[in-house]
């Protein structure tokens, strides 16, 4: 074993040698695992653009796609020549990021969205619940909405409004409603309507009740957000450390570090520790996330 790590170019067959029979029999799975994180990134990045009601532009979305991840992983490969293999390593590292990259960033932007919408519900919920004590049906409400207030709620009123005036159900309207905001404070909202629609009952009440609702639980979220915000700092933190100290060592006295660079026992580490790092950045990420 000692003869095989000293010996670098038969430690790099003996590794490519145990990659290969290691990806042959999980081949299946690699290849569903590279369409997932390539062209399946592609449907699903057109699936949350048409939640957040955005213009979509499949050629576009392809060519931004195909930039952010094979472009940037080949400009990063041209940067580490003529080192092919910590190249092909980064260059593989950063195509598998940016391919990913649209989707996180699409992903947050829209539970920003959500987020804002249901914060919307408390004003919107009690404009209409004032409606409703005045005599107005719902739509009526939802039109006092439109007027008096902005933002994403907004443009999801607006959208009901002109899916009714073209002959859907207000119940249907509010449960594509419901699909494309998937918040439980939305779904108690489209589940009160559409059973009071049905058996009558007090909307303008219901209405209070849900803003009540929607008010305790952002109490709690914001409870939570505090507590565990010094977690996702720590995790942040944690995860920049191994870079930040690559790079001052590398200033300070580059001789030090050199082997990671040009041994293949150092392009080895470098994999362990770039997979290391996502792991355990995923982890954290995870056990700091809770819902309400």
């Amino acid at each position: 074993m000692s003869f095989i790590i000293t010996n670098d170019w038969l430690f790099i067959i003996v590794f490519a040698f145990s990659i290969l029979i290691f990806t042959y029999s999980i081949s299946d799975r690699v290849i569903a695992f590279l369409y997932e994180k390539s062209l399946g990134q592609r449907e699903e990045v057109i699936a949350i653009m048409d939640k957040m009601l955005l213009d979509i532009d499949k050629k576009k979305i392809t060519h931004i796609l195909l930039l952010t991840s094979f472009g940037l992983g080949f400009i990063v490969f041209l940067a580490f020549w003529p080192n092919i293999i910590v190249g092909l390593i980064f260059s593989f590292a950063i195509t598998f990021v940016g391919w990913s990259l649209p989707k996180i960033v699409l992903n947050n932007l829209w539970e920003s969205r959500c987020n804002k919408i249901t914060n919307q519900m408390v004003d919107g919920l009690t404009i209409m619940s004032n409606g409703i004590k005045a005599g107005l049906s719902i739509t009526q409400s939802l039109e006092r909405v439109t007027i008096n207030m902005k933002g994403p709620l907004t443009q999801e009123f607006k959208l009901i409004l002109n899916k009714v005036r073209l002959g859907m159900t207000i119940e249907e309207a509010f449960n594509e409603f419901s699909e494309r905001i998937p918040r439980s404070d939305v779904q108690m909202l489209v589940t009160s309507i559409n059973i009071l629609k049905e058996t009558g009952g007090n909307l303008a009440e219901t209405f209070q009740t849900i803003t009540t609702t929607i008010r305790e639980r952002q109490k709690v979220q914001k409870k939570i957000e505090a507590m565990t915000s010094q977690g996702m700092m720590q995790g942040v933190i944690i995860t920049l450390v191994p870079f930040a100290l690559l790079i001052v060592f590398s200033i300070v006295d580059p001789n030090y570090i050199m082997p990671l660079f040009t041994k293949p026992l150092g392009w080895f580490a470098l994999f362990i520790m770039l997979a290391l790092q996502i792991i355990g950045g995923y982890s954290m990420k995870r056990i700091v996330t809770i819902e309400v």
